[in-house]
């Protein structure tokens, strides 16, 4: 058996554009890092905002294990009833009491080994709900019962609230990946007492936009100050996500990198780099 645990985490898949692309190209990412444990943020995937019954099935053919979300899941009322049937599609453990769905799910593979991931979302500059880090602290101390290997996927807006996070959960959790931005950042890391962990993983879908809106409506949005139609972009996909691995024994992650595919045309600093 091996010792450690490859995982993928594909970030936040925006509508057929998103979806479209991955499961063209999943498959070369795959081979570049053989992942065991599959995980994908789906909560943009129906037209951007939300998810049904389509979509999370071809997430789940492409071999995903578990499916995260985030607060757009419940702009979407096909979203409601995926999330009561189906415990691994999870959304943010501290909405209120009430609402429909887990915030936690547990996934049992080979050789005995058991994944728990876990959401949580952040308050800074969105919905004033329950405190994301009491709600970790409950949560971890009943997931840790059962098993080490902890993924959590912070759904939030703020870098700082996502860093502060990070602390937090350091040495507690094997990874803490922030989403919701859709713009990937350059600090994925392992922290000083072993957590795998960046600020936020990126978007899956179309870059000729504004975070996967058309670029018309996103400026007509800012300049008017007045609600429009929220509109798919399709042009220049990408897949953004990071690839980590947990060591079994402890629970801790032993490397993470984040990654675009394609990517980015070269820069100044790539020569840079070379001199």
């Amino acid at each position: 058996m091996s010792n450690s645990l490859k995982v993928l985490f594909i970030g936040d898949v925006v509508g057929d554009p998103g979806i479209n692309f991955l499961e063209k190209n999943l498959d070369k990412i795959k081979e570049k890092y053989s992942p065991e444990f599959l995980i994908i943020n789906g909560e943009n995937a129906q037209n951007g905002k939300g998810m049904s019954d389509a979509e999370a099935e071809r997430f789940f053919a492409l071999g995903a294990n578990v499916l995260t979300t985030g607060n757009h899941i419940w702009d979407n009322w096909k979203s409601k009833p995926l999330l009561a049937k189906n415990n691994k599609i999870i959304r943010p453990l501290n909405y209120p009491p009430g609402n429909v769905g887990l915030g936690y799910t547990f996934v049992d593979l080979p050789d005995r080994i058991k994944v728990a991931v876990l959401q949580l979302q952040g308050r800074t500059f969105m919905p004033s709900i329950d405190c994301p880090f009491r709600a970790a602290d409950f949560a971890i101390n009943a997931i840790s019962e059962k098993t080490k290997n902890i993924i959590v996927d912070f759904h939030a807006d703020a870098t700082a609230e996502k860093i502060a996070m990070g602390w937090h959960l350091d040495g507690r959790v094997s990874a803490m990946l922030g989403t919701h931005t859709h713009i990937q950042t350059a600090d994925a890391t392992i922290l000083p007492n072993g957590t795998a962990y960046i600020t936020d993983v990126g978007m899956t879908g179309p870059y000729d936009s504004v975070v996967g809106m058309r670029k018309d409506v996103a400026l007509k949005r800012f300049i008017t100050q007045i609600p429009h139609k929220y509109e798919m972009a399709s042009e220049e996909v990408r897949i953004s996500g990071a690839f980590f691995e947990i060591d079994l024994d402890s629970g801790m992650s032993i490397r993470i990198e984040s990654f675009i595919y394609p990517k980015f045309e070269r820069s100044v600093f790539d020569s840079l780099e070379n001199e």
